[in-house]
């Protein structure tokens, strides 16, 4: 036996010579799996300049040092790469996504929490854009929460004041305005938190709507964040 079992860590060899070689390659190895958190996992290119301890996941269809290693974990080690195989049940962070994954065997699974026997489970995630607020007296994003998707609440943030004749505005979706918060504040920094009193499920891919109250918009940018869960259906 060469490697662990789990982590393939090198082991020591009887009368080996530069053991230092292999512990420092083993060390190097656990400092990247260790609290796995993945800069990306969609690069096919790897970057150019290779960061000690930075870590990848390897999409389909990489290339350069990573082409043949789809799937496996790319870690960044003395100026090259080291490549492991995750096992079913490792959990990452990833973070270009802002979400925590757990692999199921095949696939990282972003925003999974529980993971059954054949990959149903539950799913937590935050939908997050900044929106480049429309004159007038509505202001509707590109689409946000997914069908079949169960929001618990919104959020948002000026981040770009708001201007126009409006003396506030309101957070919602298309036929219910201010289901997330109204009377919101126009200056950069007035935010909303909108906790719905009672998760809401969504069966078609719908937007965020902002609405203005006593005039109309005239510009500005809104961070907003739309929270929400999903199940996953059993595999056959």
């Amino acid at each position: 036996m060469s490697d662990t079992n789990r982590l393939g860590l090198p082991l020591l060899q009887p009368a080996q010579a530069q053991k230092h070689v292999t512990v420092n390659a083993a060390l190097a190895r656990l400092d990247g799996l260790v609290e796995l958190t993945f800069l990306s996992r969609s690069l096919a290119m790897p970057p150019a300049v290779v960061v000690d301890g930075a870590c990848y996941g390897v999409p389909s269809g990489a290339v350069n040092d990573w082409a043949g290693q789809d799937g496996r974990i790319a870690i960044g080690t003395n100026g090259g790469w080291d490549f492991a195989t995750p096992g079913r049940g490792w959990r990452a962070m990833i973070l270009d996504e802002g979400a925590p994954a757990i692999f199921d065997g095949t696939a990282w699974r972003e925003g999974m929490t529980t993971l059954s026997p054949h990959n149903a489970g539950l799913s937590l995630h935050v939908a997050e854009i900044d929106h480049a607020v429309t004159a007038g007296p509505v202001s509707t994003t590109a689409v946000m929460i997914p069908a079949n998707a169960v929001v618990i609440g919104a959020t948002a943030r000026v981040v770009a004041a708001i201007t126009g004749t409006l003396a506030s505005w309101s957070l919602g979706n298309p036929g219910a305005a201010g289901r997330y918060g109204s009377g919101l504040g126009k200056a950069a920094g007035s935010f909303a938190r909108g906790v719905l009193g009672q998760p809401t499920a969504f069966y078609a891919p719908t937007a965020m709507q902002l609405d203005a109250a006593g005039g109309d918009f005239g510009g500005g940018t809104v961070r907003i964040a739309v929270h929400y869960m999903e199940l996953a259906l059993p595999d056959l």
